[in-house]
């Protein structure tokens, strides 16, 4: 019996050998970052678009994935009347990465809370 090698097990394969770098360091695969879930994209989307604007906002509407990791549309009250069906309320893109920071915002859109989207 070989030293190291139990249960009879074959040859080991070397490791695939990497490429260097330019300054001549074996090249190391870069860490794998883990995307995070969608109920964790809208909670992060929701409570980091409130640090910058100061306002919580009132909802998700909108979540999806895309390659760099999730796009979303929050709701947020712009402007506060009386009756509430006259209050101002935004429509805001937020993309956030793989890991569920904030990477840029946007209002697309501001309407009366009273609005009805009628299809075009």
């Amino acid at each position: 019996m070989v030293a190291g090698r139990e249960g009879g097990a074959g040859p080991r394969r070397a490791a695939p050998k990497r490429a260097p770098d330019a300054d001549g360091a074996p090249r190391r695969p870069a860490p794998r970052r883990r995307r995070v879930s969608a109920p964790d994209a809208m909670r992060n989307a929701a409570e980091q678009l409130a640090q910058l604007l100061g306002r919580q906002p009132e909802s998700v509407s909108a979540l999806k994935p895309t390659e760099e990791g999730w796009q979303a549309d929050v709701e947020v009250m712009e402007l506060e009347r009386i009756p509430d069906t006259t209050s101002v309320l935004a429509s805001y893109r937020v993309t956030l990465d793989e890991e569920g920071e904030l990477l840029a915002y946007e209002r697309v859109r501001r309407y009366s809370r009273g609005q009805i989207d009628r299809p075009t």
